[in-house]
């Protein structure tokens, strides 16, 4: 079935539906520490992958993944940090502060590709950039001024340095005639997340019901939202991505203060309007500036 925009759109939101559960279903395991969360949710999504990839793309994508070069395992580590770190913010601070810190993406990337790539950035990014600054600085500046430790904050703004360095390599493999297949790369992610965590997460503590809880989200929260991820971006402009992700922040916060009580606390707020405020007006003058071009 061909993937049309509408359908396109559609998809995408029941993607960051999915990506949202990781910070409520975190909040009710028993047992299970940080090290010990993230190794089971990389582990169980190795193992989904295993199983759906040759479903979709045929038993040779793991003979190609051989000849698939640097790229393909900078990919893959910049998947690993992304995976990693997210999971240990989530156990380490609110579920806002990770998606708030997380919404940066878009923002960094757009440096990087500066700093790496040469590309343009336009002053409206630039603005962007400064006034999500702002929103973030505020944002820490609060949490220490009532005494909070920023760790997890911090931990948090990995995520996005990690999938920003993701975007460029993928951007400058382009550029020199060679595409990286994401979805491979997503295991190669796992694979290593897994590798990096297991001797941190010994000895095990997890119940069977966390690990019931942790294989929900390595299928349901990673490995079928990575994979269809993927399809969409080839349907979807980069603007429309970018605008359709910030559900995430939105429906994980709801998540978490329905099915967890956490509440969204002043400081993330005031900080998170302006982070995403200025992503989204980013992303539609760009969206326009590009339709009028045309």
């Amino acid at each position: 079935m061909k993937l049309t925009h509408n359908r396109a759109v559609w998809l995408m939101v029941a993607v960051t539906l999915m990506w949202s559960t990781a910070g409520v279903v975190t909040r009710h395991l028993e047992h299970a520490q940080k090290f010990e969360v993230t190794f089971w949710r990389s582990f169980f999504t190795m193992l989904c992958l295993l199983v759906i990839l040759p479903l979709l793309k045929g038993r040779e994508v793991f003979s190609r993944m051989r000849h698939g070069g640097a790229a393909l395992w900078l990919s893959g580590l910049c998947w690993c940090g992304m995976f990693t770190f997210f999971m240990v913010a989530i156990m380490l601070t609110t579920v806002a502060n990770v998606l708030v810190t997380m919404s940066l993406s878009p923002l960094l990337t757009a440096l990087m590709a500066r700093v790496f790539i040469g590309h343009r950035i336009p002053l409206r990014t630039w603005l962007a950039i400064v006034v999500a600054g702002a929103g973030i600085a505020y944002m820490y500046a609060s949490q220490l001024g009532q005494g909070i430790s920023l760790a997890g904050t911090l931990v948090a703004l990995c995520v996005p340095i990690a999938g920003s360095a993701n975007w460029t390599i993928n951007q400058y493999a382009q550029a020199h005639g060679k595409r990286i297949d994401l979805m491979p790369a997503v295991l190669v992610g796992a694979v290593l997340s897994s590798l990096v965590t297991l001797p941190l997460a010994w000895p095990f503590q997890a119940s069977a019901h966390d690990l019931s809880l942790l294989f929900g989200l390595g299928l349901g929260q990673l490995a079928i939202p990575c994979i269809l991820v993927v399809a969409c971006a080839r349907v979807l402009k980069a603007p429309e991505v970018a605008l359709l992700g910030l559900l995430e922040v939105i429906f994980g916060i709801l998540l978490a203060w329905v099915g967890a009580g956490e509440v969204l606390g002043q400081d993330v707020l005031a900080g998170g309007t302006l982070v995403i405020g200025a992503l989204v007006v980013n992303e539609m003058l760009g969206w326009r500036n590009n339709a009028v071009t045309r």
